[in-house]
């Protein structure tokens, strides 16, 4: 009988907790438009010493 009573006080603090969804978030309220500076900023010549640093090849991978 106690373990009847112990599981209706969960499943009623379970119910309170989770017992609805939450209020339903407007697509408005989820997005900001915000005006930005082209990527490079003032300088847009491109940096050499950079494109190495993001430059993937396999046989710089390996050390080739």
């Amino acid at each position: 009988m106690s373990q009847e009573a112990t599981n209706d006080a969960a499943a009623a603090a379970r119910n309170a907790r989770f017992g609805k969804l939450p209020e339903r978030i407007r697509y408005e309220d989820m997005t900001e438009v915000v005006q930005s500076e082209p990527a490079g900023g003032a300088n847009t010549s491109p940096d050499e010493t950079a494109a190495w640093r993001t430059f993937s090849c396999l046989a710089l991978d390996l050390g080739l």
